[in-house]
């Protein structure tokens, strides 16, 4: 069997990427998880990233309970260490792992969790038959994703168009699928599940605080990211019109009336 071209992480680990990994938490970003979170559970949490989500899942297990937190990136565990501890929590390890090769026993955690992992891997279904294998048979397997075709925001803008038509070539020519979304359900009937709950949730970004936020970050991350560096070494864009992007989404987070929403698909699967 042949094992999946490695992933390629569009966005890359720089600052303004971990400014948006760091606001996530499972209230914002789990919520559909959250009733199936119980003390004393097991739980593997896949692509953790800075760790604010992995914090809250130790503190719903609780003691008696044990999170294994695992990522790609070696650096980035190191942060998700830091934050963990700084939260006081003590139930929770961490290592290096591939979703595609996950170095644990069959049936060995009771919740698998990965948030916005899939969109970015080669072989989807075969993550999630990975996750599938890893988990008790009672347990269950929780992944949400965002759809990036579903992007909305008003004013209109030509250089917002142009950043997300730019972004889901990218991420394609990664090997990913920007759009996962609303493939989830799919992914997971294909990878084997024979009960899944799909869901939806979104983000909105409305207020002057939250635009700031937002916008701000993606206006560093056009010009100064992954996406950056690979947008003008493999021909996609130059630097000028990268900073031409970033100007746009400045002038949406000046704009009194700006407003931006996004749809992430949302699956809780078993058997």
């Amino acid at each position: 069997m042949t094992a999946p071209k490695p992933a390629v992480y569009t966005h890359g680990h720089q600052e303004p990427v971990l400014r948006s990994h760091r606001s996530r938490t499972v209230a914002n970003s789990a919520a559909y998880l959250q009733p199936e979170l119980r003390p004393g559970q097991v739980v593997l949490d896949v692509g953790c990233g800075p760790g604010t989500i992995t914090a809250d899942l130790a503190e719903l297990v609780g003691p008696k309970g044990r999170v294994v937190a695992v990522d790609t990136s070696a650096e980035v565990l190191e942060e998700a260490a830091r934050h963990v501890a700084g939260r006081g929590s003590a139930n929770v390890v961490f290592e290096v792992a591939d979703v595609h090769r996950l170095p644990y026993a069959d049936g060995e955690f009771d919740v698998v969790h990965a948030h916005q992992v899939l969109q970015h891997v080669t072989d989807p279904v075969g993550a999630l038959r990975e996750m599938r294998r890893v988990v008790a048979e009672d347990g269950v397997v929780a992944v949400r994703d965002v759809d990036y075709a579903t992007m909305t925001w008003y004013p209109e803008s030509p250089e917002l168009d142009r950043w997300l038509d730019l972004y889901r070539r990218i991420a394609r020519a990664n090997g990913g699928e920007p759009d996962a979304g609303r493939r989830l359900l799919s992914w997971a009937r294909q990878a084997g599940f024979t009960d899944v709950a799909a869901t939806s949730g979104t983000w909105t970004y409305a207020t002057p605080e939250q635009r700031e936020w937002w916008g701000g970050l993606w206006a560093d991350r056009v010009v100064s990211s992954g996406i950056a560096r690979t947008a003008v070494a493999d021909g996609y864009a130059e630097q000028a019109e990268l900073e031409r992007i970033s100007a746009g989404w400045r002038e949406w987070v000046a704009s009194e009336d700006g407003w931006f929403a996004m749809l992430h698909g949302e699956v809780l699967a078993r058997g």
